[in-house]
């Protein structure tokens, strides 16, 4: 049998996103002498980092305190702040001095994150950090007490059936002293991980959301610098919880796009359908007159709030970032909280092996953690999204408003609400939900899902094993087809999942290579019988400008 290659290091570090880059630079600035080693499934750094994204400055400063300075680029200050509330014909903006302050975004910034994490990966390099992209970490290694070692790098040149081909090569395994994942929503190793030291034992489900997201180049005159819009409303109804943003870009450029809570019930809801009809709205579509669309992507953030963490640490590693998810659902903001973790956790791997600890639990990491800003911000808003979901859209805005107000004045409430039902089965069955009717696409403002995903630059070894795994292939036959919505053909962003016909008899077919990576599926098939693993290193979307 073959042997894998092994390399090791000090800390290895999967995904190179803001927690994993973060944790790797703040890993040198600590201790120079550390070995540090990033993983990143994607072609490039960055290329599979998808966000709105207006971030609040608070990591970066004191990661990197004169980042704007050295990389004016990367980000605009946010010149104007509005919230629309839409219905089918009007809409009108909530006054900015009744919105609670936690959900204005002063002093914030308008970022592309895929080049926000470029700019942190070459920073990194500089201090002698050793970033891999294109190698996908699909397996986690343990020794002989169950700690965690490393990990397997996925192995390349295997065919669909199976099968080696003439490049094959086995991938290589990578043994650290502590093994930081930091692999956004709703990671596969995350997941391998949570079962196999029962971190989410008393926790609450994770929930999820689904953001889709589309940049344009729009006319001068319908351009805003700095302007950045949230609304919320129309075209959901009051039982589907989500909203949109708008917001406005150097070079007259507009990232738009809408957020679905994946608690939604109607199995035939499609999030990428309604931002196509979001931007119809009378209030919004004049911003796209005249316009260009020149980016699309989609992407799952993980919204559960503090009721939903996992216990982040184990023997020998650490969950980080959306991993875990560290995501301030009110603000809409995760990646500040995400950098954060990186920091923190950096610090506490380094004494520990300074100290001649290894691949044990890092608790200081989970008490700097909750002693920290992070901790703070979850606490605040711990009742909002079960507020959402328990009181629908109107009474759950209001009870959100009134408990951030309350917050704000240091009158935090005694009671934390639960949330304990998974998005996946909150699906109703046939029979219980009307059909939603899309408008055909116009190819001028709205589009549909496979001519978007050239602007994606979506690529994978077609030659390869399909990376979407039915656990029990046996439940999708004819009959069923015939007799039942299948939801990932409507919610799947990308057209992976379609049922065609052959001799007279429908057949499930999932095409793999538009997959987008954004793990919907995964995490909303009612039956939980879609598993996302890990494709060959280098697969899926190339976001540029994302």
């Amino acid at each position: 049998m073959q042997e894998r290659d092994v390399m090791e290091y000090d800390v290895l570090i999967i995904g190179a996103g803001p927690a994993g880059l973060a944790a790797a630079i703040r890993l040198k600035q600590v201790n120079a002498e550390l070995s540090v080693c990033i993983l990143e499934k994607g072609a490039q750094v960055g290329a599979h980092t998808l966000s709105g994204a207006v971030i609040d400055p608070i990591a970066l400063n004191q990661l990197i305190p004169d980042w704007q300075q050295r990389a004016p680029q990367l980000a605009t200050a946010v010149t104007a702040d509005e919230f629309l509330v839409l219905d089918a014909d009007i809409g009108f903006k909530i006054p900015q001095m009744l919105l609670p302050p936690q959900l204005h975004n002063d002093g914030c910034y308008i970022v592309k994150l895929g080049e926000v994490c470029a700019w942190l990966a070459t920073e990194a390099e500089n201090l002698g950090v050793e970033i891999y992209p294109g190698f996908a970490a699909a397996e986690v290694l343990y020794d002989d007490t169950g700690a965690v070692k490393g990990v397997a790098v996925g192995d390349m040149g295997i065919n669909k059936q199976g099968e080696h081909k003439a490049d094959y090569a086995l991938g290589m395994a990578i043994y650290a002293k502590y093994t930081l994942f930091c692999e956004g929503a709703r990671g596969s190793l995350a997941g391998d991980l949570e079962k196999q030291f029962n971190l989410r034992a008393g926790r609450d489900p994770q929930h999820y959301g689904l953001g889709v997201k589309e940049v344009w180049q729009v006319k001068p005159e319908h351009h805003r610098l700095g302007l950045v819009q949230h609304a919320q409303g129309w075209p959901l109804d009051n039982s589907t919880s989500g909203g949109a943003f708008i917001y406005h870009l150097p070079d007259h450029q507009v990232a738009v796009g809408y957020v679905v809570h994946l608690n939604y019930q109607n199995p035939t809801l499609s999030p990428f359908d309604e931002l196509q009809r979001f931007k119809t709205h009378p209030k919004i579509r004049g911003t796209f007159a005249g316009a260009t669309r020149i980016g699309y992507g989609a992407r799952a953030i993980a919204e559960g709030g503090l009721q939903s963490l996992p216990k982040m640490v184990f023997a020998g590693g650490a969950l980080l970032g959306c991993s875990a998810g560290l995501l301030n659902f009110p603000r809409i903001k995760g990646t500040h909280n995400a950098m954060l973790s990186g920091m923190l956790a950096a610090e506490a791997a380094a004494a520990a092996i300074t100290a001649g600890r290894y691949q044990d639990e890092l608790t200081e990491f989970v008490t700097a953690l909750q002693a920290s800003s992070v901790w703070q911000e979850l606490e605040q808003v711990r009742n909002i999204k079960p507020a959402l979901s328990k009181l629908g859209i109107l009474g759950g805005t209001m009870y959100a408003g009134i408990e951030l107000w309350l917050s704000k004045l240091g009158l935090n409430t005694p009671w934390t609400l639960q949330h304990s039902t998974p998005d996946h089965a909150r699906l109703l069955p046939q029979g219980q939900f009307t059909p939603i009717k899309y408008p055909k696409p116009d190819g001028v403002l709205t589009f549909n899902k496979l001519d978007s995903l050239a602007l994606a630059n979506v690529s994978h070894e077609h030659d390869q094993p399909v990376h979407l795994k039915l656990r029990d292939p046996s439940l999708i036959t004819p009959v069923h087809l015939s007799n039942e919505i299948k939801a990932e053909c409507h919610y799947c962003p990308a057209g992976v999942y379609e049922i065609i016909e052959v001799a007279g008899q429908p057949k499930y077919q999932i095409n793999a290579q538009n997959c987008l990576h954004c793990k919907t599926c995964d995490i909303k098939d009612a039956t939980q019988n879609i598993h996302w693993v890990t494709p060959e290193g280098g697969g899926g979307p190339i976001y540029i400008g994302m």
